[in-house]
This record gives structure tokens, C-alpha cells and sequence, in this order.
């Protein structure tokens, strides 16, 4: 039957079978690779194993892709795009030790120090970017969203499962920025967590309990 199908008939058969079988790269790159199996007279098995690697090959990339987006990087940075010249602390052996993963699995943390400006958060991308196209499932997030979440967790008694949200990943990449904004969203955090909490004691926000931040920092700076 195979050899009375013209040409176009084949394809369409290919296009057919690569969408039941949920197959995108082969039916993208099909006739590309035939083509240049002709032209170099390859056995039908290596033709085989080259239209299958086509499809691994696109697949891991689409998973990689899927990683990073699941991350939720504030924007894309690899180890290989690091400046060694911003962070003369840093050489290039010990980038290259870090992008193996290995103290992932020992579950060991790593902690980058540094002055403003000599690449913390791009390096702290990259080792998460890196930790992606190994396969290991990875978040991004500032230290001050993750106080706040936890904050507003606890809050509504919910932190279990906040806690166990992040616990799932294999790493968490969780950047400083700076550390006043840190303290300053943690204090904002905290204040907002008691003011739910003191507004639902009272009945809402004309309760007779109710928690006005402004105004316990205006005693505060008048030395109440």
C-alpha cells in the first residue's frame, strides 16, 4: 500500500498521523527531514531515529519552556550571559560547579553577597534557569511577596498549605532586592494582617475594635 501513495498523499497521511498521535515537530519537520534523508541515502533506521530525536528534541524544550514560565522569573538570565568582570569574587569554575546542580540534590542553599550593581539576582536567575533545563521544578520570588504571602497565609490560617506549596519545589530562588524595601513591605504585611484581623473582631470597619494603622503611627510618633 505504501507504494502506490504519491507524494501528497503521503504527507497528507503524515500530517493525519502526527495529529492523531499528538506529534508537532514530526509533522512540522517530516518533509524537511526526508528530503535530507534522500539527499544523503540514509537506511530507513536512521532516518527513524532522526524523525524520533526531532520529537524528543522538541519536547524537552517545550518542557524547559514550561519550567521557566511555571518559575515565574521577573525576566530570563542564564549562568553562560553572567559578566565575571561585575563580581571578581566569582570565577568561572565555581559557575560551572553551581550550573551541575549537585548541591540541589544535597539539598544544600546558597547564599550570594554582594554590593549593589555586581549581579546577585542575575546570577540567582541563572542557577534557576539552569536548575529548569535539568527538569527540576523551580520558583522565583522576592523576599518581601513571600513574607506577605505567608503573612496574609497566617492571617487567614492557611500557612500549612502555603508552607507546603513551596516545599513541592525542588528550588526556591528567593531574591532580597534591597533590604529596606524587605523590612519596610514586611512591616505593611504585618500592619495589614492586624488590620483584617481587628476588623472582623469589630464588625468590619466602623467596629468598635477596629485597627487603624495611620493612627497608631501618629501616636507612636508623638511618643504615646
Amino acid at each position: 500500500m505504501s507504494a502506490a501513495l504519491t507524494e501528497p498523499a503521503a504527507d497528507a497521511a503524515i500530517t493525519a498521523a502526527c495529529a492523531s498521535l499528538h506529534l508537532p515537530a514530526v509533522r512540522a519537520e517530516a518533509g524537511p527531514l526526508a528530503d535530507a534523508a534522500a539527499r544523503e541515502r540514509l537506511t530507513h533506521r536512521a532516518f527513524l531515529a532522526e524523525v524520533l530525536a526531532t520529537e524528543v528534541d522538541a519536547r524537552d524544550a517545550r518542557r524547559q519552556e514550561r519550567r521557566r514560565k511555571e518559575a515565574r522569573f521577573p525576566r530570563l538570565k542564564t549562568l553562560a550571559g553572567f559578566d565575571l568582570a561585575a563580581a571578581p569574587g566569582v570565577d568561572a569554575a565555581t559557575i560551572a560547579a553551581f550550573a551541575a546542580g549537585g548541591w540541589i540534590d544535597r539539598g544544600e542553599p546558597v547564599v550570594l553577597l554582594g554590593d549593589s550593581g555586581t549581579g546577585k539576582t542575575h546570577l540567582l536567575i541563572g542557577l534557576g534557569v539552569a536548575a529548569c533545563e535539568q527538569g527540576r521544578s523551580v520558583r522565583y520570588v522576592t523576599a518581601a511577596k513571600l513574607v506577605n504571602e505567608l503573612v496574609e497565609a497566617a492571617d487567614e490560617r492557611t500557612l500549612s498549605r502555603a508552607v507546603a506549596r513551596y516545599a513541592r519545589v525542588d528550588l526556591l530562588c528567593c531574591d532580597l532586592c534591597r533590604v529596606r524595601n524587605y523590612a519596610d513591605t514586611r512591616e505593611a504585611g504585618i500592619r495589614a494582617a492586624r488590620w483584617r484581623w481587628a476588623s472582623r473582631r469589630g464588625g468590619g470597619r466602623g467596629g468598635r475594635h477596629s485597627y487603624n494603622p495611620s493612627r497608631k503611627a501618629s501616636r507612636e510618633s508623638a511618643g504615646r
